[in-house]
């Protein structure tokens, strides 16, 4: 009696543990989805503020305010979307070239149409 209550605490222990391995995968995974926003967000900012510092900073010195200012942040968002695009391109290559182990949750094809 004692060695079957043994056993059984053990493999609730073992399910136990199997369960929180999955929590962490999944936790890691929506982190994982967190950075990559946080990088496309910072990539982005830092493009339209130092387009903004540097227009600034021209109008100072030239006094052709607020043209240097304007015309630079225009740039500064254009290379930040393409700083954007740059990323995800990468991040949608590497995600390409990683083998599938089914957490994709694409379509399985079980069909037997030999």
């Amino acid at each position: 009696m004692t060695r079957d209550l043994a056993s059984r605490i053990a493999s609730a222990k073992r399910e136990r543990d199997r369960g929180a391995n999955r929590a962490s995968d999944d936790a890691s995974t929506d982190m994982n989805g967190m950075a990559r926003g946080m990088r496309m967000g910072t990539e982005f900012m830092a493009a339209v503020i130092v387009g903004a510092v540097m227009g600034y900073l021209i109008d100072l010195g030239l006094g052709t305010s607020p043209w240097g200012l304007l015309i630079l942040v225009l740039m500064g968002f254009a290379a930040g979307t393409m700083n954007v695009i740059r990323v995800v391109t990468e991040m949608n290559a590497a995600t390409s070239a990683a083998p599938d182990n089914g957490k994709a949750g694409g379509a399985v094809n079980n069909s037997d149409d030999t």
